[in-house]
């Protein structure tokens, strides 16, 4: 049939109006979907990429932990080099007892900032590990230590968790140098705290020996 007759067909025309509109149609929601899908993918990429902010965080970590770990450094130099006059003979006995409990003190000191200090090492690498990448040199090093290969975020806080108890336990001992037993009762809840402190770290391996 010539195309002028269909045209010119009533019925042909409006089949064809219709076609044609269907089209328009199809055309016009398979635009719109495509446009959604892009947005979606757009918003979703921003998602995943927003957790690179956690670099931050990373970066405080390390650069606090090797803060901590100068200070300690710096603190067991100046401790030792005082140390250096224990043996002077111009030291009654009880100048060097002074001497010896404030080494004592300072030894405990020192300790709890490297385990703070490690304990933002810890916190900064298992960040890095669980949300930007897998650090790959640690993990092909046979020597690596496994304190420092996060799998997920169970172990991240079951690692700093034995840091922070670490840290509670030389902070306790670090209080006690400095306590003073008057009565019977503050000798108790002493020997209280010592045994809520054996409790807590029997928990913890019992803890590891399950998983």
């Amino acid at each position: 049939m010539p195309v002028r007759r269909v045209i010119d067909d009533p019925l042909c025309r409006s089949a064809f109006i219709e076609r044609a509109g269907c089209c328009i149609l199809c055309a016009s929601q398979y635009g719109v979907k495509g446009s959604v899908k892009e947005l979606e993918r757009l918003f979703e990429s921003f998602l995943w990429e927003s957790r690179l902010i956690t670099i931050s965080a990373v970066l405080a970590s390390v650069v606090g932990s090797v803060a901590l770990f100068y200070m300690a450094t710096v603190d067991s130099f100046y401790m030792v080099t005082h140390l250096l006059h224990y043996a002077s003979p111009a030291l009654d006995n009880a100048e060097r007892m002074v001497l010896r409990r404030e080494t004592v003190t300072h030894v405990v000191e020192i300790v709890d900032g490297y385990l703070l200090a490690t304990f933002l090492l810890i916190f900064g690498l298992g960040l890095y590990e669980l949300f930007i990448s897998k650090i790959d040199q640690a993990e092909r090093t046979e020597n690596s230590s496994k304190v420092l290969l996060i799998n997920s975020l169970d172990d991240l806080k079951g690692r700093l968790a034995k840091v922070i108890l670490m840290i509670l336990v030389v902070r306790y001992f670090e209080y006690a140098l400095g306590m003073s037993f008057k009565t019977p009762m503050d000798l108790l809840l002493f020997a209280g705290g010592i045994a809520l402190l054996g409790l807590a770290l029997y928990l913890a391996h019992l803890g590891d020996k399950s998983h």
